[in-house]
């Protein structure tokens, strides 16, 4: 096993509840080095951590490891099957959002066009911090 794949084996059996099902692939081709990883579904998102930031700094290791090697190291996570549950339109829920949603929409949307052309009519007023404001700096 080459050093960056056990990098990346060690650091992510840290943070996984199932370390066991880490596994990782190698593979090389023209565009540099890339490590395929493996995880439980239920570990995916320690692995991806909030808004991505796990994954990107491992990734970011990664890189400066390579860099060492002199070698363009990326780091795939494969999504498990049954990963992300997607919802569909027939479910009962989404329609009754979207009917609420409906209802509750204001009758008129206040658009640029028409906040200006009502503020266009008024007259240019002075207010009194303008007033006192012209003096010399």
């Amino acid at each position: 096993m080459e050093k960056d794949q056990a990098f990346v084996e060690m650091v992510v059996k840290q943070i996984v509840d199932n370390p066991d099902q880490v596994k990782t692939e190698r593979k090389v081709d023209e565009m540099g080095v890339l490590i395929e990883l493996t995880v439980a579904p239920e570990d995916m998102g320690k692995i991806i951590g909030k808004e991505g930031k796990t994954a990107k700094s491992v990734r970011t290791l990664l890189r400066v490891l390579g860099a060492k090697e002199h070698a363009r190291v990326n780091l795939k996570i494969i999504e498990p099957e049954g990963g992300r549950e997607v919802a569909s339109e027939s479910d009962s829920d989404t329609d009754s959002v979207s009917d609420t949603a409906a209802d509750s929409a204001p009758e008129e949307v206040e658009t640029v066009e028409n906040v200006v052309a009502d503020n266009s009519d008024e007259e240019d007023k002075v207010t009194p911090l303008e007033e006192k404001s012209t003096g010399v700096i």
